[in-house]
């Protein structure tokens, strides 16, 4: 058996675009665990289980996969989804083809500033693997990131757990032919699209702020002088990201109806 693991968070947009999809491409017998925080309780019937829950976004997957672990067995699959990711293909020949060579697989964003962990947009192991580490999507330890700054993400623990128990792992990495932004809209490994800030706003990632974002000027030693250029760097910034995040979010929406529409345009265009 499957269980596939996804929260929605809010709006309800992407339930009957994802479950549809996942009745569409998979191959094997699945059930859809999922919460639905401040979404009206009438989408729970799109779902096999729904489970109550408050609080981030890890901590709800952490919790759903308990919950699954309870009735499971070792041997059944536990995929995880983000609630605006969906197959786009059968994903079983790319599961069995990665769980041949390790005990887990998932999506890594090498894009976004190559970010070296799990992500939970996709991932798939065993119950008994997710037991065993035990797994985790919390974030906490840190890799470098640019100007030597230190990062964490969601995934770091899980990484990390991979690390201190040599468990290897199988990355499933971004395979879009055309671009139409550099970290959103992805397809990976030609079977999963994730839409990318389904839920949010839009907000830069770290590769639209280093490919794109103004670059601070450089603060002098003088007290009063260096918070005036602080401030004028704020506001440079602040002016950048509602600039560009008017633009994410407008191609965001046509996107976004284009796949509520049904048909596969969208998709030919992203290959």
């Amino acid at each position: 058996m499957l269980y596939i693991a996804t929260a929605h968070f809010r709006s309800p947009r992407w339930i009957e675009i994802q479950t549809r999809y996942l009745r569409e491409q998979i191959s094997t017998p699945f059930e859809t665990w999922s919460s639905l925080e401040e979404i009206d309780p009438s989408y729970a019937r799109h779902f096999d289980r729904i489970i109550e829950q408050r609080g981030p976004h890890a901590g709800k997957l952490n919790h759903l996969a308990m919950e699954i672990a309870e009735e499971a067995a070792d041997e059944d699959l536990l995929m995880f989804l983000d609630g605006d990711a969906f197959p786009i293909a059968d994903p079983m020949p790319l599961i069995e083809d990665g769980l041949a060579r390790a005990p887990l697989i998932a999506v890594r964003r090498a894009e976004n500033l190559d970010e070296p962990q799990p992500h939970p947009c996709f991932c798939v192991t065993t119950v008994g693997t997710w037991r065993t580490l035990p797994g985790d999507w919390s974030s906490g330890p840190t890799w470098a990131g640019p100007r030597g700054l230190r990062r964490s993400d969601v995934g770091g623990n899980l990484l990390r757990r991979l690390e201190l128990t040599k468990t290897p792992w199988v990355d499933v990495l971004r395979t879009n032919r055309t671009n139409l932004d550099p970290v959103y809209f992805a397809i990976y490994g030609d079977t999963i699209y994730h839409h990318g800030a389904g839920f949010r706003g839009g907000s830069p990632s770290g590769t639209h702020r280093e490919a794109e974002g103004p670059k601070p000027f450089r603060a002098p030693r003088l007290p009063g002088l260096a918070r005036v250029v602080q401030a004028v760097n704020h506001r440079r910034i602040r002016s950048w990201e509602q600039r560009t995040q008017k633009r994410r979010m407008e191609l965001s929406r046509s996107i976004y109806e284009r796949i509520r529409g049904g048909g596969k345009d969208w998709l030919d265009e992203l290959r």
